[in-house]
């Protein structure tokens, strides 16, 4: 099984008057580890936030293939009090809610959530406030949360940003087997000689597409 492709059709966006994207308009192949790279403000987690349905846009954006669980997503920030008394065991059954908050978390689900938090590197954290992580622990937590459990449609916002060389390493390679197993992976990402160790295909975006291909061709362009 495949995770779905993803299709971007003449997608544009304005925000308080200024044009955020720009008839944007590509395909991500079903399975394909693309990456989604260009300056800052260019558009891309706007892009991305129209694929979430949280931004309002003319054109289209839709997913071709059966997804058959809940898309995971690492936003590039999370907007957290650091004064909220809530444990990373917590915050991951709130972000991965699927019943009532009164019956709390099922038995299987602590397992998920303990089995992707041991998968990032965290795993004795679980109990620890989650406001008293570093960024780059934060980061690991949101990821473990994105693949509990693991979906077939990946979305990563800079997810290695403030994240120590080992810790790279370590997302570097659980992307690499998720992308092994056929999910579909959409990684917005600035860091150019990560793209090219990684990336299958890639998407250049400031406002408008400049470029889709692959990583090779893209060299040759460059």
């Amino acid at each position: 099984m495949r995770g779905p492709a993803i299709v971007f059709d003449n997608v544009s966006l304005q925000l308080a008057g200024t044009r955020v994207l720009d008839a944007v308009s590509f395909r991500v192949e079903a399975g394909a580890l693309h990456c989604l790279v260009g300056p800052n403000g260019g558009g891309k987690t706007s892009l991305v936030r129209t694929l979430l349905g949280q931004m309002p846009h003319s054109g289209s954006v839709r997913l071709e293939g059966e997804i058959t669980t809940p898309l995971g997503y690492v936003p590039q920030l999370l907007d957290f009090d650091r004064n909220v008394p809530m444990t990373v065991n917590d915050v991951m059954a709130l972000l991965g809610q699927r019943r009532p908050a009164f019956l709390g978390s099922s038995r299987a689900a602590k397992a998920l959530r303990a089995a992707a938090l041991a998968r990032t590197g965290v795993a004795a954290m679980g109990a620890k406030p989650f406001g008293s992580l570093s960024g780059g622990q934060r980061q690991r937590v949101l990821l473990a949360q994105a693949i509990s459990p693991v979906p077939w449609l990946l979305i990563l916002d800079e997810p290695t940003a403030g994240i120590d060389e080992p810790g790279v390493r370590l997302v570097e390679a659980l992307v690499a087997e998720l992308h092994d197993r056929g999910v579909t992976i959409l990684w917005i990402n600035h860091d150019l000689e990560q793209v090219r160790r990684v990336a299958q295909s890639v998407t250049v975006i400031n406002q408008r597409v400049s470029f889709h291909g692959s990583p090779a061709q893209w060299e040759n362009v460059r």
